[in-house]
């Protein structure tokens, strides 16, 4: 993993710390959006999610939600595929 890459941790409702690494993010309609993946390594096969900062510019924390409704998810992930221009990522539901 280079430097360069952001990586987040998550805390599950089971109190479980989850790392994700930051792939690539975008801003749209004032909302931020995170393409991560659970892979450490690029070579390595992961799960891919995209998720939502729902944190206010004054919060200490960000606060994350895995983006769930299958429309949003469509628009995002043609976003993010051109942002990432031709990157080996698929999406599944």
């Amino acid at each position: 993993m280079s430097s360069e890459e952001k990586k987040i941790t998550l805390t599950t409702e089971d109190g479980e710390a989850v790392d994700f690494y930051v792939l690539e993010e975008t801003r749209i309609s004032n909302m931020n959006y995170l393409l991560v993946t659970d892979a450490a390594e690029e070579d390595e096969d992961g799960e891919c999610y995209i998720l939502k900062d729902l944190s206010k510019q004054e919060d200490s924390e960000a606060l994350y939600e895995f983006v769930e409704d299958d429309n949003e998810i469509d628009y995002l992930f043609k976003i993010f595929s051109e942002l990432l221009d031709g990157a080996d990522v698929g999406i599944e539901k």
